[in-house]
């Protein structure tokens, strides 16, 4: 099995239905996600295809964005061929966090997609927080390399020639005007890394204007959950949605799968384990991180969604043991607790948090007695930097302690989730089903209405798991080794890493 993501192309229609129907499409890094669901949350169509990237050292990009429409084409012309037409009420669309382009004014790609775990703008992040840096302080964070405006500074200087007309979108902006066949404004989910100011909502014009963005590339932004128009046309006759359906602006895609969780209460959290860790979470007021290594989006009902994305993640499994089956592996990783080594099992170069860290790369501590022993390193490294990461949160003072969920391709293997919950030490709650393209369904579906009421009705629980008695007690030690180790490298601040060892009952 390959965790991260399922890339082949397939649709599944369980029923039939003559009800509501809301489309929600995820567009991924490995693969567009579409599935229409009843008001009940059933799932009547679903459908996925894959996507194709290219990585070379700190750059990760998309050189034809065209292809994102080709593969929303495909996948909704399957997940809707045996639905009823007339009952489909909505469609939503979510992005990659910080994947951005520049494109003409019909629409058009004028350079490759950026995506989200770029690292190319280290410079431009510079500047980004030496000319903005107490706007962003205000919002709670710092720009890093990875986000969507010092990316932005980089393709201004970049592609010159092609400024003149051009406009800013993000990855799902480039999908809504196409099935709008006009100009969209674009979300402040995905406006946030952006520099989008979340608390003023508006572009802050001053920073800007002193970095030499042109007012006119940035779109209008409005909330997730506003209605951007409707399907023309030409995008009805190729996608097989009616056109006149409403488009409702989406989120990122960290943003769709804490929906699809059912995460919207405060204190509750979902852990997205795909390609890279994801953590999503909510509470009543901004939490501002000195560090700037977690930031806070905006939930539609006026709640914060606080987190941060880690570049750890399932993706280093599929790279470390191509082809092999990884639910044999796991079965074997349970012999090996703690495994003899030490891994910080990194899926690209730099860190995002609950530490920044542009040049850090993976390492293992130690040599391993077996391929066995390196995969239960992996997977157990996985899960010490997700418990890293909940001890940074707590230490900012963030509630913590409602309910969590996992999600993501890792959690249909169920020897990993268990080994979380123990690293955790905390229940956690697995779901049916919790891909961001049902996330989007939920958001469309939600037009006014309460969000978080809309996804009880739509949310199925299918397991929780408790932590084993006492199980975190042997991976204590390795924990720590590992926060020391990240620490010893000049990552990790000795605040963080006092705070997690009081947290694991060593001071």
């Amino acid at each position: 099995m390959a965790y991260p993501h399922n890339d082949c192309i397939g649709v599944t229609v369980h029923n039939k239905s003559t009800g509501d129907i809301w489309i929600g499409f995820d567009l991924g890094t490995q693969s567009v996600r579409a599935v229409a669901v009843s008001p009940a949350g059933d799932v009547l169509g679903q459908s996925s295809h894959p996507l194709t990237s290219q990585r070379h050292g700190l750059r990760h990009e998309q050189e034809a964005p065209e292809e994102w429409w080709r593969a929303v084409v495909n996948v909704s012309r399957a997940t809707v061929a045996e639905l009823p037409a007339s009952s489909i009420r909505g469609l939503a669309v979510d992005g990659t966090s910080g994947t951005v382009l520049l494109v003409d004014r019909s629409g058009k790609a004028l350079t490759p997609g950026l995506m989200y775990d770029d690292l190319r703008a280290q410079n431009e992040a510079r500047h980004a927080n030496e000319a903005g840096g107490a706007v962003w302080a205000s919002l709670g964070y710092r720009m890093q390399p990875s986000w969507a405006l010092p990316k932005l500074l980089w393709l201004l200087n970049e592609y010159r020639s092609v400024i003149p007309g051009a406009r800013l979108a993000h990855q799902n902006d480039f999908i809504n005007r196409r099935f709008a066949g006009h100009e969209v404004p674009s979300d402040s989910s995905n406006a946030l890394k952006t520099g989008y100011d979340l608390l003023r909502e508006s572009w802050p014009h001053e920073v800007l204007d002193a970095m030499g963005v042109p007012d006119q590339i940035m779109p209008v932004v409005v909330r997730p959950g506003t209605q951007l128009g409707t399907v023309c046309a030409e995008a009805a006759e190729m996608t097989g949605i009616p056109a006149g359906t409403p488009i409702i602006a989406g989120m990122t895609d960290g943003c769709a799968a804490q929906i699809a969780a059912g995460a919207l209460e405060v204190g509750s959290w979902n852990s997205v384990l795909g390609t890279t860790l994801v953590l999503k979470g909510v509470t009543r007021e901004l939490i501002r991180d000195p560090a700037g290594v977690m930031y806070s989006h905006r939930s539609p009902d006026g709640n914060w969604l606080p987190g941060g994305a880690s570049s750890t993640g399932a993706a280093v499994l599929a790279k470390q043991f191509p082809g092999r089956d990884l639910d044999a592996l796991s079965e074997q990783a349970a012999e090996r607790e703690p495994a003899s080594i030490i891994a910080y099992p990194l899926v690209s170069r730099g860190e995002r948090f609950p530490f920044v860290a542009p040049n850090a790369e993976g390492f293992v501590l130690g040599d391993p007695s077996d391929q066995v022993d390196l995969y239960a390193a992996l997977l157990q490294g996985v899960a010490f930097i997700e418990r890293l990461c909940f001890d940074y949160l707590d230490m900012l003072g963030v509630p913590i302690g409602g309910d969590l969920s996992f999600t993501g391709g890792a959690a249909h293997n169920h020897y990993w989730c268990q080994l979380r919950a123990d690293i955790l030490a905390r229940p956690v709650r697995l779901l049916e089903n919790a891909e961001p393209a049902l996330g989007m369904a939920v958001l469309a579906a939600s037009v006014g209405r309460r969000i978080c009421d809309v996804a009880k009705e739509m949310e199925r629980v299918r397991a929780v798991i408790d932590p084993r008695p006492q199980r975190f007690t042997r991976f204590r030690e390795p924990y720590i080794r590992l926060v020391d180790e990240l620490a010893r490298r000049g990552w990790l601040q000795s605040a963080v890493v006092e705070h997690a060892k009081r947290r694991a009952g060593l001071e």
